[in-house]
């Protein structure tokens, strides 16, 4: 093998470990996703510490992806579609990362949820509804970056508006909620807190989609209508 040969397949090894890395990560977050949603509903302190602990790993992954790009970017000099990939992940780590902070911030409110001895949380059948779309739309959104699926990332972003509708729906059952009986409203407030955290898990996953749309059309569709005509001279 003469030494160009060895290089792209090194760069070929090194951008494989990248996606490969993106896709463990993303496994890490589900399971933030999953165990922050069970411990709202059981107040579980292992649940509840597992998350929060467990956000320093997504932490890490994030940073550790970040570096790995940076290197390929700088060692191998990659050509326009692999650099869109390149930059596409590091977008997408962001948004893994974020997702992950949502899931921190729904384990917090759960512990004082649950601190409080609030047995009966109102709603929790629409929370849990809602914490499976999302986690859905992030398993897609995942698996359409696994095989660079741009049809499945327009399907994804077009449904992202089924979680908004939860989040609403929860949200005006809540209010009558409170309104009914005033001495619900700490609790309420914060299950509206978790319901805003899974909306924006659901926006993350978007974000994901919109990402692989890049990668591999070289389009940004990043707040712009997916039937939008494309602007002149745009990769198809």
């Amino acid at each position: 093998m003469n030494t160009s040969e060895h290089r792209n397949k090194q760069f070929d090894v090194d951008l494989e470990d990248i996606r490969t890395r993106v896709l463990q990560m993303g496994g890490l977050v589900e399971r933030q996703i999953l165990d922050s949603i069970d411990s709202f509903s059981t107040g579980s302190h292992d649940l509840i510490s597992r998350v929060i602990d467990g956000e320093r790993d997504v932490d890490t992954a994030e940073k550790e992806i970040d570096d790995a790009c940076a290197h390929v970017v700088a060692r191998r000099q990659p050509a326009a579609s692999d650099l869109r990939l390149i930059m596409g992940v590091s977008k997408i780590v962001t948004d893994l990362e974020r997702i992950g902070d949502e899931a921190e911030k729904i384990a917090r409110m759960a512990r004082q949820i649950h601190g409080r001895g609030a047995l009966q949380i109102p709603r929790f059948v629409d929370i849990r509804h809602a914490g499976d779309l999302a986690v859905r739309q992030l398993r897609r959104a995942l698996d359409a970056m696994a095989r660079l699926d741009p049809l499945e990332s327009e399907k994804l972003i077009a449904e992202d508006r089924m979680i908004d509708s939860e989040f609403r729906g929860i949200v005006r059952h809540l209010i009558t909620y409170m309104m009914e009986d005033p001495r619900t409203i700490s609790t309420a407030l914060e299950i509206i807190w978790v319901a805003k955290a899974i909306e924006r898990i659901g926006d993350h996953a978007k974000n994901v989609a919109e990402q692989v749309i890049f990668i591999v059309r070289g389009t940004d569709v990043r707040h712009v209508p997916l039937d939008a005509p494309a602007e002149p001279g745009s990769p198809g």
